[in-house]
Formats: structure tokens, sequence, C-alpha cells
């Protein structure tokens, strides 16, 4: 990990994009709610006073990492100034709706995303006209400002945007602003969150991290992908199913269990000290069939820069995990992990309720001191979406496909 900043006690402790629960609490604000079908706008006109509200609200983008260029800012000032509203209200409709999608799901979209499976953070278009009816009103500040990301890092992240930085390190925030704005607005009052670039996972509850993990994740060649699941249940002794693309390159099969079906191979490895997948598996189901798991190269988590797994989340201290998992069953704590485990018999435990876990990818996060600690863009993707944040829209449309 590199710093931009001297390093503070807070930024050694940030491994993973969250700050103390006082802020983080801000995060379990709900989504905006969703509306109608859509249909055209019902009041026809901007009032002046709305007007001039979104020019300045424009005029002031830059402070959430956007290019204030890219919306119009120079029409919107012109017609205004001419005090053309038939010409003002065209261009201001469309500068309302697309501030509206861009500050609640995100402007960089489509491929240069690069492996980002969430699901959409956005509000509808449904929604969107909506929210153009009530801002022609007056509050468009308030209107707006109410789909931003309530999340502490990207309220830290803006803080750090403001203070006096170099281009590179503005781009770098800006960047992981956007990051924020695709995710959901609403991660769960417990939850668990791995940031790929940190090789931490981290688990949060009431808004406060209590417990962090170190994890090996996808090599550059196999990297992991960005997505949300639900962990259900705990598997103890888990066999370990070979992924095709790892049976394919395999040069012999002993040890494992092998048999044909619709023209596969299908190999799995039986639960042991030198299974793939260690000892414990966390169930979290999903198309990537990405999920965290023990490991028997404990070796790994001793380096600086964990990128080796296939795709899939190498998670250190995989019991004490599991233990915290399990724990409001009221029947699984450690020592009765540990006897399980022992076994060396197959045993599934379910989750008292499902937990959600997002497996994201910040380069960088905020301290509360204004101040960023950064990470390895392992990946290399940070410059796909600084690319794309200062593309004009209509380039950016075409290179997403859009």
């Amino acid at each position: 990990m590199k710093n931009l900043v001297r390093p503070t006690l807070l930024a050694f402790a940030l491994t993973s994009p969250t700050l103390p629960a006082t802020v983080h609490a801000q995060s379990n604000q709900p989504a905006p709610a969703q509306a109608a079908p859509a249909g055209p706008a019902t009041v026809s006109h901007w009032s002046r006073p709305a007007a001039a509200e979104l020019v300045s609200y424009v005029e002031r983008l830059d402070a959430e990492g956007l290019n204030p260029t890219n919306y119009n800012l120079d029409r919107l000032r012109t017609a205004l100034g001419a005090g053309d509203q038939a010409a003002f209200t065209r261009v201001a409709d469309d500068t309302f709706l697309r501030l509206a999608r861009d500050l609640s799901g995100g402007s960089v979209r489509g491929a240069d995303r690069v492996s980002w499976y969430m699901a959409p953070s956005g509000i509808d278009e449904a929604e969107q006209r909506r929210l153009l009816d009530q801002a022609k009103r007056g509050g468009v500040a308030r209107t707006l400002d109410g789909l931003l990301p309530t999340h502490p890092q990207y309220v830290g992240l803006r803080r750090a945007l403001a203070n006096p930085a170099n281009a590179e390190r503005r781009d770098l925030i800006r960047a992981n602003m956007e990051r924020w704005r695709w995710m959901p607005r609403n991660l769960g009052e417990r939850h668990i969150i791995v940031n790929v670039p940190a090789f931490t996972a981290a688990f949060v509850e009431n808004g406060e991290v209590i417990a962090r993990h170190r994890t090996v994740v996808g090599a550059t060649s196999t990297p992991t992908p960005q997505l949300s699941a639900t962990a259900v249940a705990v598997t103890f002794n888990p066999w370990w199913t070979v992924p095709q693309s790892i049976v394919r390159t395999m040069r012999g099969f002993n040890g494992y269990q092998v048999r044909e079906a619709n023209g596969y191979r299908i190999v799995r490895q039986p639960p042991g000290p030198g299974n793939s997948l260690g000892r414990v598996k966390i169930e979290m189901p999903n198309e990537h069939a990405i999920y965290l798991h023990d490991t028997p190269a404990q070796h790994l988590f001793g380096r600086s820069v964990r990128a080796f797994s296939h795709g899939c989340i190498r998670t250190q201290g995989i019991r004490d995990f599991a233990a915290r998992l399990l724990e409001s069953t009221g029947e699984w704590d450690r020592g009765r992990i540990d006897e399980a485990i022992a076994t060396g018999r197959t045993t599934q435990a379910r989750l008292a309720a499902p937990m959600p876990v997002y497996i994201s990818y910040f380069t960088a996060a905020a301290t509360n001191d204004g101040n960023i600690v950064t990470y390895t863009d392992v990946y290399g993707r940070d410059t796909r979406v600084r690319q794309a944040l200062n593309r004009a829209p209509s380039d950016r449309a075409m290179a997403s496909g859009s």
C-alpha cells in the first residue's frame, strides 16, 4: 500500500473502504422509491428561481468529481441570460434528467465499468421525470443531492477532492467517487465488504467495522469480478468441484474424483488438509461461482500484494470469520466449528439470516482528516474510469454502447 499523505493511525486502519461508525451510519439510508411508469413532464416550464438554481448546481459539479461542461453549462447560461424560456426548458430538461441518472447510478456505464456485476443503483426514468416536475417548482439542489451516495467513504472522498491537489490525485479521487455512485445505496445493517485492491474483507455491523481479514484475490490473468451476493451458509470440510478452465490444464487426476457427464469431465477434490478450498467455504450463490474460502497456502497472506487465486477470495482466519457469521444461530461457536472440522466429514451450517456480501474495487479510501490512502490498481481499471469521466456525453455513449 502506498500513501499520498502522511500516515495516521486511522489511515493504517483503513484497509477497506470504511470510516468510523459515527459517519458510517449514514450509509444505511434507503434508496429513493420507484415511481409509476414513465410519461411526459406535467410541468411545462421552469420557474425563474429554479432555473437559476439548476445553473448554479451544474457550475458546482466539480465538487462531485463530474465535469460541468458535460451537462450543457454554456447552453444553460446562454438561454437563461437571453430570457428564452422555451430554449432553456429544452436544455434544462435534458440536463436535469442526465444529472438524475448520473448522480443516482453513475455517469460511467457499459464496458468502462470493467467486470462490475452489481445490480444498477440508479433510479428509473419514471422517477427521473417525477423529480424533474418537482425540481421545476424549486428545490433543485435538495432534489439532486438526495440522489447522491451517503456512504461516509463518498463523503470523505468528496472532502478530499476539495483540498488542493495535483491532477493525478484528483483523478484518482474522482474515479473512486464514481464507483461509489455505482454501489447500492443501502448496504444493509450487517454486511461483508471485500475491497479487492486492499486485499481485505470486512464485517460491518450498524455502521462499524467489527472485524477485518486479509484476503488473496484473483491473479491478473484470472481477475476477481465485482459483484454482490448473499451469504447463506458455511460448509466445513468442503469438496471442491474444479472449474472447467482448470480441468483443461490438469495433467493428472490422482486423488480426485472424476466422472464424465454431458461431454464434460467433472473433477472433484475430496475434503482434507490439501483441498484447495481448505477446511471452510462460505456459501454465497452467484452466477460467477465466486465465494470466500480457506486455503492450504497460508503463507500467501504474508505478501503485500496478494493476487494469486483463480478469482475466489481466500480469507485469512476463516474459522473466526465463520464463527462470526454463525454467532447469531446460538449453535455454532469457534469450539464447535473446530470439532466439526476435526471429524473430516462435510457439514453445512445455515446462517440465522442471510448476509449481503459486496466484492468491490476501490483504489482510494478516505480518512477522517480529509486525506486519502491508496491501494495498488491491481487490475489496471482506474484508467478506463478516468477516461470515461472526461469524455463528452456523446463519446461516452458510443464507447459504452448505450
